[in-house]
């Protein structure tokens, strides 16, 4: 499973990129908003650090207006993903960049019947959120299994990208269900390097290690 960083924050994403792990970036008007750049600017440096796949979200809700912009995202960089939201508009801007050759990243997937239409339009990844699902009493990890079994059925290539991750058991179960990558903030990234039994295991090696004569 890819290993994806959920962020805008340019230290953050240098620092995933360090744990050699890294396969790509997702980012959102909410993370970018934080930074006080502009999209343009945080993009492109984001681009320069991170040669996999980076989301970049359209502000538009129009077809019309998606499409423009989705075109202008995609001059960035060569690895720049258009992210999309999962309506109307959005799906028939998603087939018209298909057709172009822009990839498409689509946003706020919450069953796998929108997975479905999202596929069938030609989508590059499709985003369940599945913390948000368990947060209404849902379960998330279903909707990415359902989406598995569909995307399986009839041979799409889009991937799953497993998105509004939580926790350590989330990569874990998404990673179980088939998805294909997941995206984490970066505390995550640097927490499921931990566990106790790893840290005790070294310091009983070190403190022994110290009685091994020179």
């Amino acid at each position: 499973m890819k290993f994806f960083i959920d962020s805008a924050d340019i230290e953050e994403i240098r620092q995933a990129k360090e744990l050699c792990v890294l396969d790509g970036v997702t980012t959102n008007p909410t993370l970018i908003a934080k930074t006080g750049r502009t999209i343009r600017d945080v993009i492109t440096s984001i681009s320069e650090i991170c040669q996999g796949p980076v989301s970049c979200e359209v502000l538009a809700t129009q077809y019309d207006e998606i499409l423009k912009e989705a075109r202008e995202i995609a001059k960035i960089a060569p690895n720049l993903v258009v992210k999309i939201p999962l309506t109307k508009d959005g799906l028939q801007a998603v087939a018209s960049c298909t057709k172009e050759g822009i990839k498409t990243n689509v946003t706020l997937c919450f069953n796998p019947i929108q997975a479905l239409l999202a596929a069938k339009a030609g989508a590059s990844f499709i985003s369940p959120f599945i913390g948000r699902l368990d947060d209404i009493g849902h379960e998330g990890m279903q909707c990415i299994q359902e989406i598995r079994q569909i995307y399986d059925n009839y041979d799409f290539k889009t991937e799953i990208l497993a998105a509004s991750i939580r926790h350590p058991l989330h990569i874990r179960d998404a990673a179980l269900a088939g998805a294909d990558a997941a995206t984490v903030p970066f505390s995550l990234f640097t927490k499921i390097l931990q566990h106790p039994l790893s840290r005790d295991g070294l310091e009983q090696f070190l403190r022994d290690a110290e009685r091994i004569p020179n």
